[in-house]
């Protein structure tokens, strides 16, 4: 089986089947019939693509609905930290962090499912991060959650005081501030 739990309800690692011989290696990133066999219908609409540097930390982003997105995320290069928070009212995970490390070399991909707030820290010189998603994105639904805030717990595997961070997401709330308009469905 390709995918694993992660103890947050919904959250997936999915992990490819990888055929390597003396030439190199061939893997299906994403097979629509594999997700299905496993009960993961999602119909993705779109595929975004980041390149950035050594200690560059991205996050923590959602989109609220009817504008939320379910993320399937990989990295071509390099390694991350790759870190989500289950922000659905009901779960019995509301508010838990998991990070997971995700490499061009591992070929891991986190399947974030709406509801979360995502982001990632970079660990190697350069990390590109291409991902997966299942609704378009609107600037008006756009939230998010501060990288640093205590009550999460994220070890994002580098120095936070030397961390490459936006203005944009300097400024972003603690959880226990956010506003958010998403249910646990479980």
């Amino acid at each position: 089986m390709p995918f694993h739990e992660t103890g947050i309800p919904d959250l997936l690692i999915y992990e490819p089947k990888v055929h390597g011989d003396h030439r190199g290696y061939f893997f299906e990133s994403y097979n629509a019939q594999v997700f299905r066999e496993a009960g993961v219908n999602i119909d993705f609409v779109q595929d975004n693509q980041a390149r950035s540097s050594y200690g560059v930390l991205r996050g923590l982003h959602y989109q609220l609905n009817p504008h939320a997105q379910t993320k399937l995320i990989r990295v071509l290069e390099g390694v991350i930290i790759d870190a989500v928070v289950d922000i659905r009212k009901g779960s019995p995970a509301y508010g838990c962090s998991f990070a997971i490390e995700l490499s061009a070399e591992n070929k891991r991909q986190l399947l974030v499912p709406q509801g979360f707030a995502h982001g990632y820290a970079v660990l190697s010189a350069t990390a590109e991060v291409m991902y997966k998603v299942d609704n378009f994105y609107s600037k008006e639904s756009e939230g998010g959650i501060i990288f640093n805030d205590p009550a999460l717990q994220i070890n994002w595997g580098i120095d936070l005081e030397k961390a490459i961070v936006s203005e944009k997401d300097l400024v972003l709330p603690k959880l226990a501030d956010i506003q958010h308009n998403f249910v646990y469905q479980g």
